[in-house]
């Protein structure tokens, strides 16, 4: 048995905050709204799909976010990407630097923690 790739990462969120949620994968981060399965859907939450990254975010009834576990997501200019959330009101955090890298921590809307990289060239 080989492990072949990710299929999706699943991320928490608040009930009712499925235009926030919009707001930042969509139209922030640029990553194309899914529908979800009809027998999904009533749960509430959303996906957000563009190639092989999928991002679902499902409700939770005691949220809390995850601070410390995150995605990490390869972007084509991080820098460009962390001043367009900054000019949106979004928490971007410069961390460490990591050899070959250029990233930064990002919060969603709701607090999860989501690391943002390019390659160095």
């Amino acid at each position: 048995m080989t492990i072949l790739a990710i299929e999706h990462v699943q991320l928490a969120m608040p009930a009712g905050g499925e235009d926030a949620a919009r707001a930042f994968y969509r139209d922030l981060l640029g990553i194309a709204e899914t529908p979800k399965p009809p027998h999904l859907a009533a749960r509430g939450g959303c996906w957000f799909e563009e190639g092989s990254v999928k991002i679902h975010l499902g409700v939770e009834a005691d949220f809390r976010p995850a601070r410390k576990a995150h995605p990490a997501l390869v972007v084509d200019d991080v820098l460009a990407l962390a001043a367009r959330l900054k000019a949106a009101g979004v928490r971007v955090v410069e961390d460490e630097p990591l050899v070959g890298w250029d990233r930064v921590y990002a919060d969603d809307p709701f607090g999860n923690r989501i690391e943002l990289m390019t390659p160095r060239a």
